[in-house]
């Protein structure tokens, strides 16, 4: 494997169409595509958001703090789900989270996730970064960054890193296999938020951004080859 230690975003969609919760037949479909990539190298850590059963900037009915909690309270949801699907296919998995459940879920730590990693478990991160106004996205480049991961990806349903967004006009046009966190940040790319990207630039974590529907995109990655847009 060329990275030995990476952090895979996941959108809450890719385990359940929107508004619909848990279905346990794409979370399968998501592991199997996970576990057939990294079975045999990178030490893997998963976060997943929450999009399938709510999207807080979609809940216009509630309070910013109200939506943003329920979402945090989502991508808990989706973990727990995850992690069955992970056990039932023969992985070991753990889920660290922000919202605590004694005995269930594991108090983010940097020195816990590394132990579990290293013992080959894939960590499972819920709970967004745990304070509300801040999204999945910059959650993810957070924990990355915290685990010391070579690689953060973003699994999405779009080849890469369009200049409009593909899913609502023809005529948008790939970036490219690889840009500038400056570029995107110039281009104003809506695949990250701001955040996100300007975490990862200050501390040089560069990240992929792919189609995961796409099969064996994740291990084509993994292993070098060039998949999606590139950002570094």
């Amino acid at each position: 494997m060329k990275y030995r230690r990476i952090l895979i975003k996941l959108s809450g969609e890719m385990l359940g169409r929107r508004g619909c919760g848990f279905d346990r037949e794409a979370a399968a479909a998501a592991v199997d595509e996970i576990l057939d990539a990294v079975g045999e190298g990178s030490e893997t850590a998963l976060l997943i958001g929450g999009g399938n059963i709510i999207r807080a900037r979609d809940a216009e009915w509630l309070e910013r703090l109200e939506a943003d909690y329920m979402g945090m309270s989502a991508t808990l949801i989706n973990a727990l789900g995850l992690k069955g699907a992970l056990r039932s296919a023969g992985a070991e998995s753990v889920v660290l989270s922000t919202i605590n459940l004694p005995g269930i879920t594991e108090e983010i730590s940097p020195s816990r996730a590394d132990t579990h990693l290293k013992a080959g478990r894939i960590l499972i991160f819920a709970g967004g970064t745990g304070s509300p106004y801040f999204t999945t996205d910059t959650a993810a480049a957070l924990r990355a960054l915290q685990i010391g991961a070579d690689l953060l990806l973003k699994a999405t349903k779009v080849d890469g890193i369009y200049d409009r967004d593909p899913e609502t006009d023809s005529a948008a046009e790939l970036l490219g296999s690889e840009i500038s966190f400056r570029e995107a940040a110039e281009k104003n790319v809506r695949i990250m938020d701001p955040a996100a990207l300007s975490l990862m630039e200050d501390n040089s974590l560069p990240a992929v951004i792919f189609n995961f529907y796409r099969k064996g995109n994740l291990k084509k990655v993994l292993n070098g080859e060039s998949v999606g847009t590139r950002i570094s």
